[in-house]
C-alpha cells in the first residue's frame, strides 16, 4: 500500500476534526471524547508546521470568514490572456503538429490567480480583462481547494478556475438570485458572482471549488507543464485533470482522449465546456508568442457554442443596396467571450416566423463558431404576429414595402424589400460599394462624406464622382471638408481612374460577381473589356469557367439586359483606363506545380497572409483561386477558424490540406 504524504495526512485530519467539531457544536452529539479530539488536534498542528501546508478551514486557524466593503483592483504583471478557440478536431490536430501535448479539461467557471510567497497566500485575484483584475483574497477561505499555506518558500503564481459543480448548482439555483433579482441561468454565472462576493461567509455557502491549470511564475526548474502541475499536486493544490502524450498523437488518439476526458468530467461532477490542448514543453510554448488577445501555446476545443439568455428589445430594419431590408435584433447586452453583444442579424422574415420572435421575448444568444452573434431560440413562443413587427413602409424613404417569397430546394424564404430605386439609404450603400477598396478604391471617400455629397445633390450617378470639380467651391465650404481635404479627395478620385478589369467589373455590383469572380474573368478575357462585351453579345456560357456555375452566368446576362446598366457600363469606360494584363510568364513554379490547372479554395485564416495574397499565390502556381467549394473544386486549403467550406469539402470528398502541407507541395515542385 502506498504510504500517505504529510500533506495527505493534514487533509484527512482536517476533514476528521471538522466533522467532530460539527458533531459537537452543531449537532450536540459528539462521537469522540475531548481527549481524543485534543490529541488529534495536536497531531494536526504538528503536521502543519512540519509540512508547511494548511487549509483555510483548519481547526488550528483562529481567523474566521471576513468581509470587505469593496473589491480593490490589481495589475497582472504577466497578462492572463485567454486561448484561441476551435470547434474542429482537424484544426486542433494541426495546432498540435506532432509536439508533446497536454490535454486537460476546459473548466467552466471563472479564472482566478493565486500568489504565494514564503509559503503563504498573499493574494487571490480574478482574471478581469487580462491586464487588471479584482482582489478576492478574503474569499479564498470560502473556496474549496485553495490552501492557506504550501511548502514552497519562493514566489509562486498559479492560475486556475473557480467553478460550481453541476450537482451543487441544481441544489442552489432555486434559492439564489443574481444582481438583477432573477434566478441564475447556469453554474458559470453563479460561480463568477460568488467569487466576487464581499462576504466570505456567504461565498462559503455556495460550494465554489478551485482547480489549478497553469503556473504563471515559479518552478522554473521544471521543463514541462505536466511536471509543474505535478509539483502543485504534491503541495496540496488541486490540479485540473489532464492527459499527457508520450508520442506523436494521431486524429484517432485525439478523439479517444477527448472522449475519455469528457466522460471523466461527467462522472466526476466537473463542469466543462471543452478541452484545452497546451504544448507540454514550457519553452516551446513560450516561443510561439502571443497576440493581443491570446497566447499561442494552447488551443481550446469547444464542444458547442455557449448559450446566453437575454431579452429581445426591438427589431431594427436596415435597407441594403439591393433594396432588401434586413431585420436586426436589438437585445439586452450579454458578455460572450469577453465581448459585449447587443445585436444580431435576423436574416429574413422566415427566420423570424420560425422562432416566433416578438419584442419582449426571452431569447438564447450565441456566437456561432465563436465569431458571429446568432439568436438560437425563443423561450417565449406564442402570440406571434408578422404584421405587428414588419414595417409597411421603408424606414428610410417611407415608400411601401413588399414581401418577396422565393423558393429553393423545396423550401420558401420570405424577405422584405423596398422597391424605391431612389431610396436614400439604398442609394448610399450602392455608392459605398462603388467607391470601396475592392471596386474603384477611392481612398478617403467615406460613407459620411458620400452622404453629404448625395444630400447636397452633387452626386446623382456614379460618374458624377469624376465631375465633382464642377462643385469644388461649394464642397470646400462644407463642414468637414476644406481646401486640403478637397485636394486629397480629388487626387484619390484621379488615381482611381487608372484601374483594373477586376475592379471595374466588381464596381458594377453584379450579383455573385465579387473580387474573386472578377479576377477569374479578367484572366479568361485577358483583362479586355471588349472581349468581355463580345462574350455578352454572343451569349457566352460563363458557367463553363472553373468555380462558376449556371447561376452566376445567368446573373451576368440578366444584369446586362438592363438598358440603364449598359449605359452605366459604357459611360464609366469614358472616364477610366483599364491597365493591361501583366505579362503571363510561365514561371518555374507554375510550370512544374502539382496545382497547375486545379481549382484551389482557401478557408480560415492563414497567417501572415491576407486572402487576396493567398489567392495571388495560388494563381502564381497556375491554379484557379476559387471562392466557394463546389464539385469542381480540386483541393481545400484549411487554416485557422475554418467555416462551413470544410464541412462541404468533406461531404464532397474533396482533399483537404493544412497550410503547411500546401506550401510544402507548392515549394517542392
Amino acid at each position: 500500500m502506498e504510504q500517505k504524504t504529510d500533506i495527505q495526512k493534514v487533509q484527512e485530519l482536517t476533514a476528521r476534526l471538522n466533522q467532530y467539531r460539527d458533531e459537537y457544536y452543531n449537532k450536540n452529539a459528539p462521537s469522540v471524547t475531548d481527549e481524543v479530539y485534543g490529541r488529534l488536534f495536536d497531531e494536526l498542528k504538528r503536521l502543519e508546521e512540519f509540512s508547511g501546508y494548511q487549509t483555510f478551514d483548519s481547526p488550528t486557524r483562529t481567523v474566521g470568514y471576513t468581509a470587505v466593503s469593496a473589491l480593490e483592483k490589481t495589475k497582472h504583471e504577466i497578462p492572463l490572456l485567454s486561448l484561441d478557440k476551435t470547434k474542429q478536431v482537424d484544426e486542433l490536430l494541426r495546432f498540435i503538429n506532432g509536439q508533446p501535448i497536454m490535454l486537460m479539461l476546459k473548466l467552466d467557471g471563472l479564472t482566478v490567480k493565486l500568489t504565494y510567497d514564503h509559503g503563504e497566500l498573499q493574494e487571490a485575484a480574478t482574471r478581469g480583462n487580462g491586464d487588471e483584475g479584482e482582489i478576492i483574497t478574503h474569499n479564498a477561505a470560502g473556496i474549496i481547494g485553495i490552501p492557506a499555506k504550501i511548502p514552497h518558500q519562493e514566489r509562486l503564481v498559479l492560475a486556475g478556475e473557480a467553478f460550481i459543480r453541476p450537482s451543487d448548482f441544481e441544489r442552489l439555483k432555486g434559492s439564489l438570485l443574481d444582481s438583477n433579482g432573477e434566478p441564475y441561468k447556469n453554474g458559470r454565472n453563479l460561480a463568477a458572482g460568488s467569487v466576487r462576493l464581499l462576504d466570505a461567509a456567504v461565498c462559503k455557502q455556495r460550494s465554489v471549488t478551485f482547480m489549478a491549470f497553469n503556473v504563471v511564475e515559479g518552478l522554473d526548474e521544471c521543463e514541462d507543464l505536466s511536471d509543474k502541475l505535478y509539483v502543485l499536486n504534491v503541495y496540496g493544490v488541486p490540479v485540473c485533470p489532464h492527459l499527457v502524450s508520450k508520442s506523436a498523437i494521431t486524429k484517432a488518439d485525439l478523439e479517444t482522449a477527448i472522449g475519455q476526458l469528457r466522460d471523466f468530467a461527467q462522472k466526476s461532477d466537473i463542469p466543462i465546456d471543452g478541452i484545452v490542448a497546451k504544448y507540454n514543453n514550457v519553452a516551446y510554448g513560450k516561443a510561439q508568442g502571443r497576440t493581443g488577445h491570446h497566447y499561442k501555446d494552447g488551443l481550446a476545443f469547444k464542444f458547442e457554442d455557449d448559450l446566453f439568455e437575454t431579452k429581445l428589445m426591438c427589431v431594427e430594419w436596415n435597407p441594403s443596396r439591393t433594396g432588401e431590408i434586413t431585420p436586426v435584433a436589438i437585445f439586452d447586452t450579454v458578455n460572450i467571450d469577453g465581448c459585449a453583444v447587443s445585436r444580431a442579424s435576423l436574416h429574413n422574415l422566415s427566420f423570424m416566423e420560425e422562432l416566433e420572435l416578438m419584442p419582449g421575448d426571452r431569447i438564447l444568444v450565441s456566437k456561432r463558431n465563436m465569431i458571429i452573434p446568432h439568436i438560437e431560440d425563443n423561450l417565449d413562443r406564442g402570440g406571434f404576429d408578422l404584421s405587428r413587427v414588419v414595417p409597411s413602409s421603408c424606414p428610410c424613404c417611407g415608400m411601401p414595402t413588399r414581401i418577396h417569397v422565393s423558393a429553393a430546394n423545396g423550401s420558401t424564404t420570405k424577405t422584405l424589400y423596398c422597391d424605391n430605386a431612389a431610396c436614400p439609404t439604398r442609394y448610399l450603400r450602392q455608392f459605398v460599394h462603388f467607391t470601396g477598396e475592392k471596386a474603384m478604391n477611392i481612398e478617403g471617400l467615406s460613407e459620411g462624406k458620400l452622404e453629404k455629397l448625395l444630400g447636397w445633390g452633387f452626386l446623382r450617378s456614379f460618374t458624377d464622382i469624376y465631375r465633382l470639380d464642377e462643385h469644388k467651391s461649394d464642397i470646400v465650404a462644407l463642414d468637414g471638408f476644406g481646401e486640403k481635404s478637397w485636394q486629397n479627395l480629388w487626387a484619390a478620385i484621379q488615381r482611381s481612374r487608372e484601374t483594373t478589369f477586376e475592379r471595374y467589373l466588381c464596381a458594377m455590383d453584379i450579383p455573385m460577381v465579387g473580387s474573386t469572380a472578377s479576377r477569374a474573368l479578367a484572366k479568361h478575357f485577358h483583362s479586355s473589356l471588349d472581349e468581355f462585351e463580345n462574350a455578352i453579345m454572343e451569349n457566352y456560357d460563363f458557367g463553363q469557367l472553373p468555380d462558376f456555375g449556371a447561376t452566376i452566368s445567368k446573373n451576368i446576362h440578366d444584369w446586362f439586359q438592363s438598358e440603364e446598366h449598359w449605359l452605366f457600363w459604357t459611360e464609366l469606360r469614358e472616364w477610366v483606363h483599364i491597365a493591361p494584363p501583366e505579362e503571363q510568364q510561365s514561371t518555374p513554379a507554375a510550370a512544374g506545380s502539382p496545382f497547375a490547372g486545379k481549382t484551389i479554395v482557401v478557408t480560415g485564416k492563414i497567417e501572415p497572409y491576407s486572402r487576396n495574397e493567398m489567392n495571388s499565390y495560388i494563381e502564381s502556381l497556375g491554379a484557379v483561386a476559387g471562392s466557394s467549394v463546389t464539385s469542381k473544386t480540386n483541393c481545400l486549403v484549411c487554416g485557422e477558424k475554418a467555416g462551413s467550406k470544410l464541412d462541404k469539402a468533406r461531404s464532397l470528398g474533396i482533399p483537404v490540406l493544412t497550410p503547411g502541407e500546401f506550401f510544402a507541395m507548392a515549394q517542392a515542385s
